[in-house]
């Protein structure tokens, strides 16, 4: 498996859609489908048990396509505080719960609320997810385990 560390994400290992090639500058990757890869892991981020730590909040923030600012905003604080919550890694739990229902509202259909109430339930009980991507007939696909423990937990 390969892990992929994009946007300082540490949890995220690829079991397949990317090829590795030997460079003159050295190792190089590339990805089937960059962007049904970030979305499959940005869904996978928001349904995942537990707090977002600070680079996963920034992962969801990106993909959102929001600067520090505008998430400001829309969450009614400072871009300041957003900075410090995506550096330190202690995102409260409103604006965790929130960053997640923002992505799942403007990337899915049929997430239904008991869903982001359920996440929003599992954020204090559940830390250190593996969060496993594969790509099967070019259609990204995940599934979370609990790091250590290669047992898969359900997708939300």
């Amino acid at each position: 498996m390969f892990h992929f560390t994009d946007g300082g994400l540490r949890n995220v290992w690829l079991k397949n859609g990317y090829v590795e090639k030997e460079t003159p500058y050295g190792k190089t990757v590339s990805y089937h489908d960059l962007d049904g890869l970030i979305r499959t892991i940005c869904l996978a981020l928001a349904h995942k048990p537990g707090k977002l730590t600070g680079a996963e909040f920034r992962y969801l923030r990106s993909a959102l396509l929001l600067s520090q600012k505008s998430l400001g905003k829309l969450l009614g604080c400072t871009e300041q505080s957003i900075a410090k919550w995506e550096k330190q890694g202690r995102i409260p739990k409103a604006e965790d719960f929130l960053i997640r229902l923002i992505y799942l509202q403007q990337h899915t259909v049929n997430d239904k609320a008991a869903t982001a109430v359920d996440t929003l339930n599992a954020i204090d009980r559940v830390s250190n997810i593996r969060i496993i991507v594969s790509e099967t007939d070019h259609n990204w696909t995940w599934e979370l385990a609990a790091e250590g423990n290669e047992q898969l937990l359900e997708p939300a």
